[in-house]
C-alpha cells in the first residue's frame, strides 16, 4: 500500500474518531422516517459503488470529506482499495441508527463475497438543506457472530 494513501486513511480515521468522540451516552434512536433517509443515503452510495459511478458515490459524502479527498475518482479508488467489503458487499443488514448532536451512527452488517461478516459504522451528518451525508465509515470484522 502506498505510504501517502496509508497516511491519508489514518488522518480520515482520526478525524472520524475526533468527530464522533463528542457523541454523548444519551444518544437515542431516530424516528422511522429519518432512519429510512439515513439508510437510503448508504444504499445510494453502495449502489454507486456497484455501478463504479464515482461521481454519485462522492455526492453521498459530506462537503468536508469531499474537500479532504479532492475528487470522486480518488474517493472511489480509496474505497476500492481500503474497504473492498463496502465497495462490493454480497449482502447488507441495517441495525437501528442512533442520533446525538446532529450526527447519526448507523451500524451495518456486511457480508463480503467470501461470506465473511463485517460491521461497518457509518457516521452521517445533517446538511443545511436537511439532507444527510456520510462523514466517515469504520469497518471491523464481525467477531460476534453465532457459530
Amino acid at each position: 500500500m502506498h505510504p501517502l494513501f496509508t497516511r491519508f486513511a489514518f488522518l480520515v480515521a482520526l478525524a472520524f474518531c475526533a468527530a464522533t468522540a463528542q457523541v454523548k451516552a444519551t444518544a437515542g434512536p431516530l424516528a422511522d422516517g429519518e432512519a429510512q433517509k439515513i439508510q437510503q443515503v448508504i444504499v445510494a452510495q453502495l449502489a454507486a459503488f456497484a455501478d463504479d459511478d464515482a461521481d454519485k458515490a462522492f455526492e453521498t459524502a459530506t462537503p468536508g470529506v469531499r474537500e479532504a479527498i479532492g475528487s470522486s475518482y480518488r474517493f472511489l479508488a480509496m474505497v476500492r482499495g481500503a474497504y473492498p467489503m463496502v465497495y462490493r458487499p454480497n449482502s447488507v443488514s441495517f441495525l437501528k441508527p442512533e442520533e446525538a448532536e446532529g450526527t447519526v451512527l448507523q451500524l451495518v452488517e456486511i457480508t463480503d463475497g467470501d461470506d465473511k461478516s463485517w460491521l461497518a459504522l457509518f457516521a452521517l451528518e445533517r446538511q443545511p438543506d436537511e439532507t444527510w451525508r456520510i462523514g466517515g465509515c469504520l469497518v471491523s470484522e464481525n467477531r460476534w457472530q453465532a457459530v
